[in-house]
């Protein structure tokens, strides 16, 4: 089995390459996973760097004594994907966020759709970002991950359009689109764009400011996919394409 991976903020060790993992992190290494002298761990700051280690040993239920080796770093994958995520309602929105960073997704924007019956606003707007964000953290200690998928602030379509139009390959899951996305020519290099609608779907109104931008329409197959999936099938799809997973 692959070493637990715990997130810290920073590499500064004791003389010796001593370092105690504390706070949070520390307590769950200690008191839930009960690591034991001797085992691996793998600390990352969730941008790329990251360092194997050796437990040493616990002091008291919150703190972890590691022997870490040299501190590594993860380059930035290439393409880069991108999974614009319109909001689903109650917790599938965190399911979405969950499985794309378990994929493998390099970012995730949160979308305002015409369509979306949840809307995010004031405090309870942040609330929800707050939750992604977390999933997303969590999701990639779980899946082994040292740079974790970007959650960035809710966009507007206008905001979602203008990424569209930087993008070197950028589409939108759609019933309408006459190319499935399994054949599309992608890119081997650059920012892959890819975006998911509502329940409700896509607005005309909305498809017409993307493809403007530069986006076509796609679509997966002939099942119809929820929100909160759609991202995360095109994603493995998109994933395998560019050969990343090979």
């Amino acid at each position: 089995m692959t070493a637990p991976v715990f997130v810290i903020e920073h590499f500064a060790a004791d003389g010796g390459g001593r370092y105690v993992l504390d706070g949070p992190e520390g307590r769950h290494a200690v008191s839930v996973k009960r690591l034991r002298p001797g085992e691996r761990v793998v600390l990352t700051d969730g941008a790329g760097r990251w360092a194997e280690g050796e437990v040493v040993g616990a002091e008291g239920k919150d703190r972890l004594v590691v022997h870490l080796s040299a501190v590594d770093e993860e380059p930035p994958q290439s393409p880069r994907i991108t999974v614009v995520q319109a909001l689903p309602k109650g917790d599938r929105g965190e399911l979405a966020v969950e499985t794309m960073t378990e994929v493998g997704v390099d970012a995730i924007v949160p979308w305002a759709a015409a369509r979306c019956i949840t809307q995010w606003k004031g405090e309870r707007g942040l609330k929800a970002l707050a939750k992604w964000r977390a999933t997303a953290r969590e999701a990639g200690k779980q899946s082994r991950r040292v740079r974790f998928p970007q959650v960035a602030d809710a966009a507007t379509t206008r905001q979602v359009a203008s990424l569209l139009a930087d993008a070197d390959f950028a589409a939108v899951l759609h019933e309408t689109g006459s190319e499935p996305l399994a054949t599309a020519e992608l890119p081997s290099r650059g920012e892959i764009v890819l975006v998911v609608g509502p329940e409700g779907g896509v607005s005309p109104e909305e498809l017409a400011l993307f493809e403007e931008a530069g986006a076509r329409a796609y679509r997966l197959g002939r099942s119809v996919l929820r929100t909160s999936t759609a991202g995360t099938a095109a994603a493995a799809l998109l994933l395998g394409r560019t050969g990343r997973w090979s």
